[in-house]
Protein backbone atom coordinates (compact mmCIF):
# COMPACT_ATOMS: atom_id res chain seq x y z
CA UNK A 1 0.00 0.00 0.00
CA UNK A 2 1.49 3.03 -0.93
CA UNK A 3 1.50 6.39 1.27
CA UNK A 4 -0.53 8.16 -0.42
CA UNK A 5 -3.56 5.22 0.01
CA UNK A 6 -2.12 5.07 3.80
CA UNK A 7 -2.99 8.90 3.80
CA UNK A 8 -6.00 8.96 2.38
CA UNK A 9 -7.45 6.05 4.64
CA UNK A 10 -6.22 8.05 7.59
CA UNK A 11 -7.95 11.15 6.50
CA UNK A 12 -11.42 9.42 5.64
CA UNK A 13 -11.02 8.15 9.25
CA UNK A 14 -10.77 11.30 10.66
CA UNK A 15 -13.45 12.44 8.75
CA UNK A 16 -15.64 9.51 9.88
CA UNK A 17 -14.59 10.50 13.36
CA UNK A 18 -15.12 14.16 13.31
CA UNK A 19 -18.95 14.03 12.08
CA UNK A 20 -19.35 11.30 14.45
CA UNK A 21 -18.66 13.43 17.33
CA UNK A 22 -20.70 16.33 15.77
CA UNK A 23 -23.68 15.03 14.16
CA UNK A 24 -26.46 16.36 16.39
CA UNK A 25 -25.02 19.87 16.06
CA UNK A 26 -24.99 19.69 11.95
CA UNK A 27 -28.51 18.47 11.74
CA UNK A 28 -29.38 21.10 13.59
CA UNK A 29 -28.07 23.56 11.58
CA UNK A 30 -29.70 21.88 8.59
CA UNK A 31 -32.78 22.55 10.21
CA UNK A 32 -31.94 26.32 10.84
CA UNK A 33 -31.01 26.76 7.33
CA UNK A 34 -33.27 24.53 5.22
CA UNK A 35 -35.37 27.17 4.44
CA UNK A 36 -32.67 29.63 3.00
CA UNK A 37 -30.78 27.01 1.64
CA UNK A 38 -34.01 26.35 -0.28
CA UNK A 39 -34.87 30.13 -1.72
CA UNK A 40 -31.08 30.76 -2.68
CA UNK A 41 -31.29 27.27 -4.88
CA UNK A 42 -34.49 28.04 -5.81
CA UNK A 43 -33.46 31.05 -7.81
CA UNK A 44 -29.62 30.06 -8.82
CA UNK A 45 -30.87 27.07 -10.09
CA UNK A 46 -33.43 26.09 -12.85
CA UNK A 47 -35.64 23.12 -12.25
CA UNK A 48 -38.48 21.59 -13.63
CA UNK A 49 -39.25 19.90 -10.58
CA UNK A 50 -39.23 16.13 -12.43
CA UNK A 51 -35.18 15.73 -11.73
CA UNK A 52 -33.27 13.79 -10.32
CA UNK A 53 -30.73 14.80 -8.01
CA UNK A 54 -27.54 13.55 -6.65
CA UNK A 55 -26.66 15.01 -3.35
CA UNK A 56 -22.77 13.48 -2.61
CA UNK A 57 -21.26 14.28 0.67
CA UNK A 58 -24.64 14.92 1.59
CA UNK A 59 -23.91 14.83 5.78
CA UNK A 60 -27.75 14.85 7.61
CA UNK A 61 -29.15 16.57 4.32
CA UNK A 62 -29.03 20.24 3.97
CA UNK A 63 -28.32 19.88 0.14
CA UNK A 64 -31.06 17.01 0.09
CA UNK A 65 -33.86 18.83 1.89
CA UNK A 66 -33.55 22.13 0.30
CA UNK A 67 -34.34 20.48 -2.94
CA UNK A 68 -36.81 17.50 -2.39
CA UNK A 69 -40.08 19.96 -2.58
CA UNK A 70 -38.27 21.27 -5.62
CA UNK A 71 -37.37 18.24 -7.68
CA UNK A 72 -38.87 14.41 -8.40
CA UNK A 73 -36.02 12.57 -6.22
CA UNK A 74 -33.06 12.72 -4.66
CA UNK A 75 -30.37 10.33 -3.43
CA UNK A 76 -28.03 11.95 -0.79
CA UNK A 77 -25.00 9.76 -0.20
CA UNK A 78 -21.85 10.07 3.12
CA UNK A 79 -19.62 8.01 4.00
CA UNK A 80 -20.19 8.84 8.40
CA UNK A 81 -23.59 6.29 9.60
CA UNK A 82 -24.29 8.84 12.29
CA UNK A 83 -24.95 11.69 10.09
CA UNK A 84 -26.81 8.69 7.46
CA UNK A 85 -29.13 7.52 10.69
CA UNK A 86 -30.03 11.31 11.51
CA UNK A 87 -30.57 12.35 7.54
CA UNK A 88 -33.12 9.31 7.40
CA UNK A 89 -34.74 10.21 10.53
CA UNK A 90 -35.36 13.53 9.43
CA UNK A 91 -36.47 12.06 6.13
CA UNK A 92 -39.90 11.36 7.26
CA UNK A 93 -41.11 14.58 6.11
CA UNK A 94 -39.35 13.97 2.98
CA UNK A 95 -40.31 10.74 1.14
CA UNK A 96 -38.48 11.45 -1.64
CA UNK A 97 -35.28 11.41 -0.64
CA UNK A 98 -33.16 8.45 0.04
CA UNK A 99 -30.25 8.14 2.13
CA UNK A 100 -27.27 5.89 1.25
CA UNK A 101 -23.70 5.06 2.34
CA UNK A 102 -20.39 5.60 -0.64
CA UNK A 103 -18.05 7.66 -1.11
CA UNK A 104 -18.14 10.74 -3.25
CA UNK A 105 -14.85 9.96 -4.88
CA UNK A 106 -15.93 6.58 -5.75
CA UNK A 107 -19.81 6.91 -6.34
CA UNK A 108 -21.89 3.32 -6.82
CA UNK A 109 -23.67 4.52 -9.50
CA UNK A 110 -23.97 4.18 -13.19
CA UNK A 111 -22.99 6.53 -16.02
CA UNK A 112 -25.40 8.59 -16.53
CA UNK A 113 -27.31 8.23 -13.36
CA UNK A 114 -28.56 11.95 -12.73
CA UNK A 115 -30.28 15.16 -14.08
CA UNK A 116 -28.46 17.13 -11.46
CA UNK A 117 -25.68 15.97 -9.70
CA UNK A 118 -24.51 18.30 -6.22
CA UNK A 119 -21.97 19.12 -3.47
CA UNK A 120 -22.48 21.18 -0.69
CA UNK A 121 -19.29 22.61 1.83
CA UNK A 122 -17.65 18.79 1.01
CA UNK A 123 -14.70 19.88 -1.29
CA UNK A 124 -12.87 20.84 1.32
CA UNK A 125 -12.97 17.92 3.17
CA UNK A 126 -12.03 15.55 0.62
CA UNK A 127 -8.34 14.26 0.09
CA UNK A 128 -8.80 14.03 -3.70
CA UNK A 129 -11.48 16.29 -4.39
CA UNK A 130 -10.57 16.19 -8.04
CA UNK A 131 -11.83 12.86 -8.20
CA UNK A 132 -15.15 14.08 -6.43
CA UNK A 133 -15.56 16.78 -9.04
CA UNK A 134 -14.92 13.85 -11.44
CA UNK A 135 -17.41 11.54 -10.36
CA UNK A 136 -20.11 14.17 -10.24
CA UNK A 137 -19.77 15.07 -14.30
CA UNK A 138 -19.58 10.91 -14.61
CA UNK A 139 -23.08 10.29 -13.23
CA UNK A 140 -24.98 13.35 -14.67
CA UNK A 141 -26.48 12.97 -17.65
CA UNK A 142 -25.68 14.90 -20.90
CA UNK A 143 -27.85 17.62 -21.29
CA UNK A 144 -27.80 17.82 -16.92
CA UNK A 145 -25.89 20.26 -14.75
CA UNK A 146 -23.59 20.03 -11.70
CA UNK A 147 -23.96 22.39 -8.87
CA UNK A 148 -20.80 23.18 -6.63
CA UNK A 149 -21.50 24.97 -3.59
CA UNK A 150 -18.56 25.50 -1.19
CA UNK A 151 -16.33 27.47 0.64
CA UNK A 152 -13.37 28.90 -1.52
CA UNK A 153 -9.59 30.26 -1.13
CA UNK A 154 -8.17 33.70 -1.34
CA UNK A 155 -6.65 34.40 -4.35
CA UNK A 156 -3.86 36.06 -1.94
CA UNK A 157 -1.84 32.66 -1.66
CA UNK A 158 -0.67 33.71 2.02
CA UNK A 159 -3.98 34.88 3.35
CA UNK A 160 -5.19 31.03 1.93
CA UNK A 161 -2.47 29.17 3.77
CA UNK A 162 -3.22 31.37 7.11
CA UNK A 163 -6.64 30.45 6.63
CA UNK A 164 -6.01 26.80 5.80
CA UNK A 165 -4.10 26.61 8.96
CA UNK A 166 -6.72 27.56 11.41
CA UNK A 167 -9.37 25.23 9.57
CA UNK A 168 -7.14 22.54 9.85
CA UNK A 169 -6.83 23.59 14.07
CA UNK A 170 -10.24 24.16 14.41
CA UNK A 171 -11.38 20.84 11.79
CA UNK A 172 -8.46 17.82 11.32
CA UNK A 173 -10.74 16.96 8.48
CA UNK A 174 -10.74 20.11 6.36
CA UNK A 175 -8.09 19.36 3.91
CA UNK A 176 -7.86 22.93 2.23
CA UNK A 177 -10.17 25.57 0.65
CA UNK A 178 -9.90 25.59 -3.46
CA UNK A 179 -10.05 29.33 -4.95
CA UNK A 180 -12.56 29.97 -7.72
CA UNK A 181 -9.84 29.07 -10.40
CA UNK A 182 -9.02 25.93 -9.11
CA UNK A 183 -13.06 25.12 -9.05
CA UNK A 184 -13.43 26.43 -12.52
CA UNK A 185 -10.58 24.21 -13.83
CA UNK A 186 -11.96 21.34 -12.14
CA UNK A 187 -14.89 22.06 -14.19
CA UNK A 188 -13.30 22.45 -17.26
CA UNK A 189 -11.49 19.37 -17.26
CA UNK A 190 -14.96 17.05 -16.81
CA UNK A 191 -15.99 18.74 -19.82
CA UNK A 192 -18.64 21.08 -18.16
CA UNK A 193 -19.31 24.32 -19.07
CA UNK A 194 -19.82 26.79 -16.09
CA UNK A 195 -23.26 28.31 -16.69
CA UNK A 196 -23.75 30.26 -13.57
CA UNK A 197 -21.54 31.70 -10.60
CA UNK A 198 -21.03 34.05 -7.51
CA UNK A 199 -19.63 34.24 -4.23
CA UNK A 200 -21.37 35.45 -1.07
CA UNK A 201 -19.62 36.73 1.94
CA UNK A 202 -21.04 34.39 4.82
CA UNK A 203 -19.81 36.31 8.41
CA UNK A 204 -19.59 33.30 11.45
CA UNK A 205 -19.13 34.14 15.03
CA UNK A 206 -16.22 32.26 16.28
CA UNK A 207 -17.34 30.40 19.41
CA UNK A 208 -20.21 28.56 17.73
CA UNK A 209 -18.19 27.62 14.84
CA UNK A 210 -15.77 26.06 16.82
CA UNK A 211 -18.18 24.40 18.60
CA UNK A 212 -19.53 23.24 15.37
CA UNK A 213 -16.43 21.20 14.84
CA UNK A 214 -16.56 19.66 18.10
CA UNK A 215 -12.99 21.82 18.90
CA UNK A 216 -12.46 21.73 22.88
CA UNK A 217 -9.43 21.92 24.78
CA UNK A 218 -5.83 22.52 23.64
CA UNK A 219 -7.04 22.48 19.53
CA UNK A 220 -9.89 25.05 21.11
CA UNK A 221 -7.05 27.28 22.61
CA UNK A 222 -4.81 27.00 19.40
CA UNK A 223 -7.76 27.92 17.48
CA UNK A 224 -8.46 30.80 19.34
CA UNK A 225 -4.69 32.38 18.81
CA UNK A 226 -5.15 31.61 15.05
CA UNK A 227 -8.24 32.70 13.79
CA UNK A 228 -8.79 35.65 11.70
CA UNK A 229 -8.89 39.14 12.95
CA UNK A 230 -12.60 38.64 11.17
CA UNK A 231 -14.29 35.48 10.28
CA UNK A 232 -15.89 36.02 7.19
CA UNK A 233 -16.30 33.10 4.70
CA UNK A 234 -16.55 33.27 0.90
CA UNK A 235 -18.89 31.10 -0.18
CA UNK A 236 -18.80 30.13 -3.91
CA UNK A 237 -21.82 28.80 -5.90
CA UNK A 238 -20.79 27.03 -9.21
CA UNK A 239 -23.78 25.85 -11.65
CA UNK A 240 -22.17 23.50 -14.80
CA UNK A 241 -24.04 22.15 -17.72
CA UNK A 242 -23.14 18.74 -18.93
CA UNK A 243 -23.57 19.34 -22.91
CA UNK A 244 -24.53 17.03 -25.54
CA UNK A 245 -22.15 16.76 -27.86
Amino acid sequence: MSDDTHAEIAHAEQVQARFARTAALIAERERGRREALREKLRRFVPLSGEESVLDSGAGTGALAFALAPLVREVVALDLVPELLDLGRQAAAEFPNVTFVEGDATALPFERDSFDLAGCHRTLHHIARPELAVSELARVTRLGGRVLIIDQIASADPLAALELDRFERVRDPSHTRLLPDVDICSLLDANGLVLRASHVEQEPRELDSYLDLAGCEGPARERALESAPSQLVAAVGWYLAAKPVP
